[in-house]
């Protein structure tokens, strides 16, 4: 049940980090720099949902780890309370607390490099805006 819940929670910060890494991509694609006279407007409106992205890509190894200290701990338990020293079910027991530090990865890998990539588009869209600002001080 333990696992079923974490696994929950990994999926959801795995759609949340999606979602926000789409929305951003897509504002990038059409952001209109010439619309913006201050560059910290600019950084601000670029590095929305950044953090939220950051967050759940250095998060989600830490909820996966938490999964799987909780199914080792219910796989001693069940041995504990069985009394029977029986190895498949310890390999079933620990084999499937693993998969949520697995899920843990594969959630906060495609996450800090959305990250990583959204970062640097958001670096040149700013450098992209501050030619245009020297261009229209030299006009």
């Amino acid at each position: 049940m333990v696992e079923y819940g974490v696994i929950g929670v990994l999926v959801l910060m795995s759609i949340i980090a999606l979602w926000a890494s789409i929305e951003r991509l897509l504002f990038y694609h059409y952001i209109k720099l010439v619309l913006y006279s201050n560059k910290t407007e600019l950084e601000i409106d670029l590095s929305k949902n950044l953090t939220l992205i950051a967050t759940i890509g250095s998060n989600a190894p830490y909820v996966g780890l938490l999964g799987t200290v909780f199914g080792i701990i219910l796989t001693f338990v069940q041995l504990g309370q069985s009394g029977i020293v029986d190895t498949s079910s310890i390999m079933t027991g620990l084999a499937l607390a693993l998969q949520a530090t697995a899920g843990g990865l594969l959630v906060a890998i495609p996450s800090i490099v959305f990250y990583n990539l959204l970062m640097r588009k958001s670096e040149v869209l700013v450098a992209q805006w501050e030619i245009l600002q020297e261009k229209e001080g030299k006009q």
